[in-house]
């Protein structure tokens, strides 16, 4: 089982949007994108120990048009990328927030309006390998850029990701408009199909693990494994004649778009998103 949040696209600057990108706003409204939580318990190799819970992430993008594809940056995977990198929202970037137990946090008011003041951790991670984690204290604190990389226990290591084999993903070379996209050698990673069962469709898909062993609930407010709020997010970032176009896609979206608002933040469903068999990675 798991816990299937649909996004939806923010429509602040919908219209300028679209004519940057020169379709319609029925067009941008058609994309679909889908991310799918799910809570794995990985068994360890030494008999005696404990089996690690680890959250898995898989990113599904849906583009209506072939005009979009041509324009949308989305880089090839290639594991030489993966590894801690900053900034990575400034582009194409798949995101998601977790914290802990919303019943025990306070409330702060602001010039954005209400927002919980609890910790929580951002995840970022590019299309082409590259991630960052950060950690926060409550609300955009502390403000610097690039945020406070989220450490594991020993205070020393950044916590990092893990991508994951989607076999469900075509292994065949596709063409994007005018450019060609070449598939990794990765069985996992590619991700660009076309469906020609009706109209065309140009797919994309990601999938990675964050094992919750890294958390500190000091740093993050997740207790025992125990995520009480999620939000998963999406940026895609095209190209046009006028620069970059970002749109920004989210289960809910306050106004103007900003993650970082709790009030607009899911409950996490771990009955749903837990799968109880364990396996071996």
């Amino acid at each position: 089982m798991s816990q299937i949040f649909n996004l939806y696209l923010a429509t602040d600057t919908l219209a300028a949007d679209a004519e940057q990108l020169g379709v319609t706003i029925e067009d941008l409204q058609s994309i679909q994108v889908e991310v799918v939580a799910t809570l794995v318990q990985i068994a360890k190799m030494a008999p005696t120990a404990q089996p690690e819970w680890q959250l898995q992430l898989d990113y599904r993008i849906t583009l209506p048009l072939k005009t979009l594809a041509a324009q949308l940056n989305w880089s090839t995977w290639q594991a030489s990328n993966a590894d801690f990198v900053d900034y990575l929202w400034e582009q194409t970037c798949l995101e998601c927030f977790l914290a802990g137990d919303l019943i025990t946090s306070a409330v702060s008011i602001n010039g954005a309006g209400v927002n919980i003041t609890a910790p929580y951790i951002e995840i970022n991670a590019s299309p082409d390998g590259r991630y960052a984690l950060y950690q926060f204290a409550d609300y955009r604190s502390p403000a610097a850029l690039p945020p406070t990389p989220l450490l594991q226990a020993d205070g020393q290591t950044r916590a990092s990701i893990n991508w994951t084999a989607n076999k469900k993903i075509a292994r065949t070379e596709q063409k994007s408009a005018s450019k060609s996209v070449s598939l990794p050698t990765e069985p996992f990673i590619q991700s660009l199909t076309t469906n020609t069962t009706t109209a065309k469709t140009y797919h994309y898909e990601r999938s990675f693990t964050l094992p919750l062993s890294q958390l500190s609930y000091t740093k993050t407010g997740i207790v025992d494994n125990i995520i009480g709020s999620i939000h998963p997010c999406v940026i895609l970032s095209f190209s046009t004649m006028f620069g970059t176009t970002a749109l920004y896609f989210a289960p809910k979206h306050a106004s103007p778009p900003d993650f970082h608002n709790r009030q607009c933040w899911s409950l996490f469903n771990k009955q749903a998103a837990m799968v109880k068999p364990l396996y071996n990675p």
